[in-house]
């Protein structure tokens, strides 16, 4: 469990509360809004209504007491980099902060950033690989190259073992597992067969996993 301090409660920073209170974890939340503050009560520890461009209120929430500080203004582009440089100054152990492009990327590191998130163009980027191929069904970056890939097997892989298809000799890609009804099976040997009624999880290079599945 961790302590999280969350700044700014549109829709990307309410979600990501949801999202914290699924995983346990102990949520302060901060808008200047109240609508948006009241909002998220259900979900986090505590909230409270404050701008966070005054060092003042920052001050006074105990920066230092919080594992992980999250920057979700996403409309204002001064008050985001005004709040990061005030979390880094104050004593923030991490923070990450919402960018909406590449310039406000740039000014965030600049102002104490230690991460940098940019939901609409990793959602955008998920989405495109997404449904840009019948085989696709999820897609998780491991960095820019290389990822790992939910896929539906190809024909020519049907009653085929692991070891027959050597896809890892031929392509340079891992299968790490099978999926059936929503259980996974890691246990993979070369005599595992692929079956019509699973999924596959693969790991390897964009490219390669592109060649492999004709993409």
């Amino acid at each position: 469990m961790k302590s999280v301090l969350l700044i700014g409660l549109g829709r990307f920073g309410k979600h990501t509360a949801m999202k914290l209170a699924e995983l346990n974890h102990q949520v302060m939340a901060i808008d200047i809004n109240e609508e948006r503050v009241n909002d998220v009560l259900p979900y986090v520890t505590n909230a409270q209504i404050g701008d966070s461009t005054n060092e003042e209120f920052l001050e006074s929430l105990g920066i230092r007491n919080f594992d992980l500080c999250i920057v979700a203004i996403g409309d204002n582009f001064q008050s985001s980099l005004e709040t990061t440089a005030l979390l880094q100054e104050l004593g923030a152990k991490l923070v990450v902060a919402r960018a909406s492009s590449d310039v406000h990327a740039k000014f965030l590191r600049r102002n104490g950033a230690d991460e940098v998130v940019y939901p609409e163009r990793q959602l955008a980027k998920w989405t495109a690989i997404r449904y840009s191929s019948d085989h696709i069904l999820d897609y998780v970056a491991i960095d820019d190259d290389n990822a790992i890939f939910e896929i539906s097997p190809p024909k020519s892989w049907i009653g085929k073992t692991v070891g027959k298809l050597d896809i890892r000799k031929k392509y340079s890609i891992n299968i790490m597992g099978m999926k059936r009804d929503g259980k996974l099976d890691l246990s993979i040997t070369p005599d595992t067969r692929i079956t019509e009624d699973e999924t596959i999880l693969v790991l390897g290079k964009n490219s390669d996993i592109q060649k492999c599945l004709h993409i």
